[in-house]
C-alpha cells in the first residue's frame, strides 16, 4: 500500500531561539528526511578567511571525550 500525503502549511510568525549545527527544525510531517546544509555569505566577504594557526601551548583538549567509531 502506498500513501501520498499533500499538505499546505502557512506560518505567519515563527520565532526560533537558536539553531546549532546539530539542530533539527521540522514543520509538518515527513516520510523521508534529506540532509541539507547551506552556507551564506551574509558579510559580503570577497576572499576566504585566513587559516588560523594555533599558538604554541594553547591547544586545549575537547570538552567532550572523543572516541573512534
Amino acid at each position: 500500500m502506498q500513501l501520498t500525503v499533500h499538505q499546505s502549511i502557512y506560518i505567519h510568525t515563527l520565532r526560533v531561539g537558536s539553531i546549532t549545527n546539530s539542530s533539527v527544525l521540522q514543520i509538518g510531517s515527513t516520510g523521508k528526511s534529506f540532509a541539507m546544509s547551506q552556507q551564506f555569505n551574509t558579510g559580503g566577504y570577497e576572499q576566504p578567511a585566513e587559516v588560523p594557526t594555533p599558538e604554541e601551548g594553547t591547544v586545549e583538549p575537547p570538552l567532550v571525550p572523543l572516541s573512534p567509531v
